[in-house]
Order: C-alpha cells, then sequence, then structure tokens
C-alpha cells in the first residue's frame, strides 16, 4: 500500500481510463517496472519542485519479489502545493503509460498519488512538503537530495485494538440479533482483523494491513480459519462468534491481564444473546454503527 502504518484520511478516487473498452496489457515484468522507476526517478532529477527522491517499500531494501508496486517519494521546495504537483506528474506519467484509475490518499502532511496502470502494476508517488520528508521506517533509500531527520511513529496501542475487537464484538451481536447477516458477516471480518493485528504485535511481526498473519504460529492460524464463516446461516454465525469470542479473551489475556476476566464474561453473554428474536422484522430494525 501506499500509506505508511496503515493510516490515511481525505481519500479521492477519480477514473482516467479513456473512452470505449480497455485492452489490458500482459502482466508487468520487473524488467518494466524497474525501467517504469528509473524513468520516475529522472523525471524528479528533471524537475525544479523537487528537490530529493526516495524509493519506499520493498524496493528500498532489496526485498522485491514478482509482484512488487513502485513505491516514490518525492521532496517538494517549499511552499510547493502537493496537488498541483501531483496534477503535474500525473499529466506527464499519462503520456509515458495510459492510466486506468488513480487514489489520492493524504497521510503525515503527504500527498500519496496511487496510479493503476493497465498491465495491473500499482506505481504510488508521495509527495512531501518540504519539512516533511524523511525516513518514517527503515524501507526508505534515498536516490538524491537530502532529507530531514529520521520520524519515528508512535508504536500501535495494543489496548486500542483490543478495544476495537469488542466494539466490533457488541455489533456482531446487535447485527445477528436483528437478521442483517451480511452486517454481520462484515463486523465478524472487522473483529478477526483486530485479532490478528493483536497476534502480530504480540509476536513481532508486521501488524499493518495483515502483512504478518501469514507468519503466525500454526496454532493461531488454525484458529484463525475456524472463524470463517460457512454460510450465512444464523448459526454458523454464532458458532463463529463464539470462536472470534474466545480468540479476543486470549489476546486480552497479554494485553490486560486483570481486565481480561471482565471482558470474557460480557463476551460470553455477547454471545450468547446473539440470536434473532422472533418478532424482530425488517421494518423495525435499526442500522448499527461502528466508530472509526
Amino acid at each position: 500500500m501506499a500509506c505508511h502504518n496503515g493510516q490515511a484520511s481525505n481519500r479521492r478516487c477519480s477514473s482516467l481510463s479513456r473512452a470505449g473498452s480497455l485492452t489490458l496489457a500482459a502482466v508487468f515484468t520487473a524488467s518494466e517496472r524497474s525501467a517504469l522507476r528509473d524513468w520516475l526517478v529522472a523525471l524528479a532529477r528533471a524537475d525544479e519542485q523537487v528537490t530529493a527522491a526516495a524509493v519506499l517499500g520493498s524496493g528500498a531494501d532489496g526485498s522485491e519479489d514478482r509482484w512488487s508496486d513502485i513505491d516514490l517519494a518525492v521532496r517538494l521546495t517549499p511552499g510547493q502545493d502537493p496537488m498541483v504537483a501531483a496534477d503535474s506528474w500525473a499529466e506527464r506519467l499519462g503520456k509515458r503509460v495510459r492510466l486506468v484509475s488513480q487514489l489520492d490518499m493524504w497521510s503525515s502532511g503527504a500527498l500519496y498519488r496511487v496510479f493503476l496502470l493497465p498491465d495491473t502494476l500499482q506505481v504510488d508517488i508521495s509527495f512531501w512538503p518540504d519539512d516533511r520528508f524523511a525516513a518514517y521506517g527503515p524501507k526508505f533509500h534515498l536516490v538524491f537530495g537530502e532529507p530531514n531527520d529520521a520520524v519515528s511513529l508512535p508504536p500501535v496501542s495494543p489496548g486500542s485494538v483490543l478495544g476495537m475487537a469488542w466494539l466490533y464484538a457488541l455489533h456482531i451481536r446487535s447485527s445477528i440479533a436483528r437478521g442483517r447477516t451480511l452486517q454481520a458477516l462484515y463486523m465478524i471480518n472487522g473483529a478477526r482483523d483486530q485479532v490478528v493485528q493483536l497476534a502480530c504485535l504480540r509476536q513481532g511481526l508486521p501488524s499493518a494491513q495483515g502483512r504478518g498473519a501469514d507468519d503466525l504460529s500454526p496454532e493461531l492460524k488454525t484458529a484463525l480459519k475456524g472463524t470463517l464463516p460457512q454460510s450465512t446461516g444464523d448459526a454458523e454465525l454464532r458458532r463463529c462468534f463464539g470462536e472470534i469470542a474466545r480468540l479476543v479473551v486470549d489476546e486480552a489475556c497479554h494485553v490486560d491481564p486483570q481486565g481480561a476476566r471482565g471482558l470474557e464474561d460480557v463476551l460470553a453473554e455477547l454471545v450468547r444473546t446473539a440470536e434473532p428474536a422472533a418478532n424482530d422484522s425488517p421494518a423495525t430494525r435499526s442500522i448499527p454503527t461502528i466508530a472509526p
């Protein structure tokens, strides 16, 4: 993904595909990816509004594989508007390759513009104000120019992730009780994501975007698979809810041992009462919301 630490806001998506049907190209090759990245670096060097550039992600530490994307960060001159710069680069990139769509994300004061190409290559270019361009993690390879002092991002709080887990659990119960099976499925998936993040944090694995999920202990991976619903029937959703509740309590024992017992009792009650009421009709149901 283009945004570090999984945090982004003010998203804007616009289609850049031309009129008519799109003829897909063959899937990009590593050499084509490298050639386009080299072209982007040359573009940065030639841009008078850019004073530095760095390769981010897997391209920065040599861990690229067949499916890696391009991730480039550029430092703008003082006062330069990231949106104006991104629009200018999009126009020039569009003359080099065909662009299918784009997505804008803001994080830490930088604009991340993500492009989708017909050959399925993802191109992430982040435009950083002069005073914000810095290494925010180990995967930062400076190509030219100078960065500001490295920035240490605050660590993810396990307590906050645990809080989101029980918040999702509340809405699993209400969604099942109201007969809103697809919403219940959404909430189950959200709760599972929190369990995965907690487990990754505990086991010292990358916790953002499920990147460490496949490296979790075999026992936990087996338990997580047991939370995947095989249908949207009420009984199956309640079964999965019970499995997720157990995993949430397991993680709570590591995050907050003193509070885990109380949380266990509440989650058990949520699972017990997650059953559609006989007189609950669609016309009278309200739609639950969950805090961001």
